[in-house]
């Protein structure tokens, strides 16, 4: 089995390091992954200029950095490599839960895999004061894969480990509602900037990423890439036809 690594971290990340020797222990790994960190940048790719790569070995892995965003390291990779046959995409700093799914550049490397015929599976970790314990999370990691890769019909998951994982669960995505704000403040120089910030408003339902995490259990969503809302769309047509 040929086995992409990739994340928005950067080539450097521990975080990257730890999965690709996990995913060693599957078959043949070959790492991809921005120059510097581009995390948040969603499923970002880079059309107005030429991506550039340079051969980057880490610890006996076969590593390339790119100046482009993770989904563009899953197309130079597949391009380098000749495709694979599924793109580990982490172990992100910061966990990637419900409406995070959204801007998450560790979830739009997985994605990318699964839009160019692939497979995709997304891993990340909170953020803690030191950093997440990647040995300590290595046999949840491992057990995730043996979990995974043996099931074709799972072209898209999203798994968050907690820092002391206490078992695996099926979950969904968690979408509630939050509350924007943009706090003005100031710079040392006096100029006028703004933080962005969201507070959650409701509470987390039961079964979702959140309340498995809120739990210390690893959370494993399967995804689609299918945006639509089809009970939407059937409502729609039966009360005004396929046609306007």
């Amino acid at each position: 089995m040929r086995i992409l690594v990739v994340n928005d971290d950067g080539i450097y990340s521990p975080g990257i390091l730890a999965l690709a020797q996990v995913a060693n222990e599957f078959g043949e790994v070959r790492i991809v992954a921005p120059d510097v960190e581009r995390s948040s940048m969603g499923h970002a790719v880079t059309h107005s200029r030429p991506l550039s790569y340079r051969r980057t070995p880490i610890l006996g892995f076969e590593a390339f950095r790119v100046d482009g965003t993770p989904a563009d390291c899953v197309a130079v990779g597949f391009s380098i490599w000749e495709k694979a046959d599924v793109v580990l995409s982490g172990i992100n700093f910061g966990v990637n839960l419900g409406n995070s799914m959204w801007h998450s550049g560790t979830l739009a490397g997985a994605k990318q895999a699964a839009l160019m015929g692939s497979r995709g599976i997304a891993l990340s970790a909170p953020t803690t004061r030191d950093g997440p314990d990647f040995e300590r999370l290595k046999p949840h990691i491992a057990h995730v894969l043996k979990t995974v890769l043996p099931d074709p019909e799972l072209n898209l998951v999203n798994v968050n480990l907690p820092d002391d994982p206490q078992g695996v669960m099926w979950t969904r995505q968690s979408v509630r509602h939050y509350d924007g704000k943009v706090v003005p403040s100031k710079d040392p120089m006096g100029r006028q900037h703004y933080w962005f910030t969201v507070f959650p408003v409701e509470e987390t339902e039961e079964g979702t990423d959140r309340w498995a995490m809120d739990r210390h259990y690893v959370s494993m969503t399967p995804l689609r890439l299918d945006l639509t809302d089809h009970q939407a769309l059937a409502s729609v047509q039966a009360r005004t036809g396929k046609l306007l």
